[in-house]
């Protein structure tokens, strides 16, 4: 076991008297900083792939709201092979939240391939109709999301939104679901 600085450890200790408590909590924390480094946003990028790569992203929740995943897939259709896969709890949240988080994830992974033409695949018909501007976003809460993604888009030369079937997703809906089944939330949530 990792051993504590005195006074990080008196500060869990008053966070969480119980140790059983305090030992989830620091072991969902290194979890998380292990999930977060597995998504290879380091500073050395691999090796431009440039062409035209594929991005399947999906989201979803279980209870919606509910605690909700993201998975990511990155493929180069002329290599014929995943470049890139990703999946992640991201706590809290609703299904579309969860497909824009899953979108804004999926476009920081494709970035550092940094592809001459990215086609992003998703499977909410909702989120890709708002992106390509054919439905206005109602729900203030996403519009953060929406801007995001539309700087992570303009890094990129050429980006299409294509709303595909979800039976054509089940790559990225089986990340999600890996997700939700064996990863441990984000962050500690006490009891009630």
């Amino acid at each position: 076991m990792v051993r504590l600085p005195a006074s990080l450890e008196r500060k869990l200790q008053d966070l969480f008297p119980r140790v059983r408590e305090r030992e989830r909590f620091v072991a969902q924390l290194i979890e998380q900083a292990l999930t977060q480094e597995d998504l290879g946003l380091e500073e050395t990028s691999p090796e431009a792939v440039g062409g035209t790569l594929h991005l399947f992203t999906d989201g979803g929740s279980r209870g919606n709201p509910g605690q909700a995943a993201v998975g990511c897939v990155l493929e180069d259709p002329a290599a014929g092979k995943v470049l890139r896969e990703h999946c992640e709890r991201i706590g809290i949240g609703t299904n579309n939240v969860a497909e824009y988080q899953a979108l804004i994830v999926g476009l920081r992974l494709a970035k550092h391939y940094r592809p001459n033409r990215l086609v992003c695949h998703l499977d909410s018909e909702l989120v890709v109709r708002q992106l390509n501007g054919e439905y206005r976003v109602r729900v203030p809460s996403l519009q953060p999301l929406v801007e995001e993604i539309q700087e992570l888009a303009s890094e990129f030369p050429h980006i299409l939104f294509v709303h595909i079937p979800r039976a054509d997703n089940h790559r990225a809906d089986a990340l999600v679901n890996r997700a939700l089944d064996t990863l441990p939330p984000p962050h500690y949530e006490k009891p009630a």
